[in-house]
């Protein structure tokens, strides 16, 4: 039997998340999910409040969280699972990575407009209440404001356009991540860091979407593996076929784990839903067992 996982989502939690834990609990039983895990950005605040309505939203959820690490100038997601969501630890990350990011947003604002790309502040503050100004807010209400869809800068987020599948979160790809011209650099802890503390809770690293960072570089798959993270998360909505394969290769030569997620976030990727990455068998075994372990 293939049990159906998604071991990756987003609540409103994530700044660039749209719905609550317990509606993602809902959708994640409508799905048909065997297990789910909501990995919010640098907070276990929505995997907190999950683990508490699984029971009767009929799922499995596994604690879960998405820290941003860096190693030798590459930003990287990892995934921690099975962690203790009470560990003060958390609510420090947290802490850091929501003062810096106040701070990051005028500037990340500030870059935007330079390059020609208008918005409502007004509009912006709407989007984003908490004062942390997301690529994806910015995107959106960039389009808003682009009544006429005039702007060439923004025309391959707009439908039919090559970049129209996730227009916010592409658009924060190619204009707010690390390396692009609105990128601003937010002070990060190092993966050896956050590998050491996860692992101390016996939890299970892995790296999210390594198609977005670790890009198959060779250099980057030994640095990691090197540092003892526990897996990849193979299966994504990320990955084309041929990235699927690649990782899977190099977890099954590495004898390391293989993980499912959609990275669902909502509104920012209307063409990801829940449940969409499907496993392969062995690998779905091995994870089930592990899984089932930490519950």
């Amino acid at each position: 039997m293939v049990f159906k996982v998604d071991l990756h989502m987003h609540s409103c939690f994530s700044d660039d998340g749209e719905f609550a834990p317990i509606e993602l609990l809902k959708m994640g039983k409508e799905a048909g999910l065997d297990y789910m895990a909501i990995a919010d950005h640098n907070s276990v605040k929505g995997s907190r409040i999950a683990l508490k309505h699984q029971n009767e939203a009929g799922i499995t959820c596994i604690p879960a969280i998405e820290i941003d690490a860096t190693h030798k100038g590459v930003g990287y997601h990892i995934l921690g699972y099975g962690v203790n969501v009470d560990d003060p630890i958390f609510d420090e990350i947290e802490e850091n990575v929501v003062k810096q990011e106040k701070a990051a947003s005028e500037k990340r604002c500030q870059l935007i407009k330079e390059l020609g790309i208008m918005f409502s502040d007004v509009k912006i503050q709407e989007l984003c209440p908490n004062g942390i100004v997301t690529g994806e807010a910015i995107a959106e209400a960039a389009m808003e404001y682009d009544v006429g869809k005039n702007n060439q800068l923004l025309q391959p987020y707009y439908p039919d356009g090559k970049r129209s599948d996730n227009p916010y979160v592409n658009f924060y790809w190619d204009y707010c991540s690390q390396g692009k011209p609105a990128y601003v650099e937010i002070h990060f802890p190092s993966v050896e860091e956050i590998v050491e503390t996860l692992h101390k809770q016996n939890a299970l690293v892995i790296v999210a979407h390594p198609g977005m960072n670790v890009q198959e570089k060779e250099d980057r798959l030994h640095d990691l593996i090197q540092m003892k993270v526990d897996g990849f998360e193979v299966f994504s909505s990320y990955h084309s076929p041929e990235q699927t394969k690649f990782y899977y290769d190099v977890a099954m030569r590495h004898q390391l784990y293989m993980t499912c997620g959609s990275d669902f976030h909502g509104k920012t990727k209307p063409s990801v839903h829940i449940g969409m990455c499907e496993m392969e068998e062995n690998a779905n075994h091995k994870l089930v067992e592990k899984l089932k372990i930490m519950l």
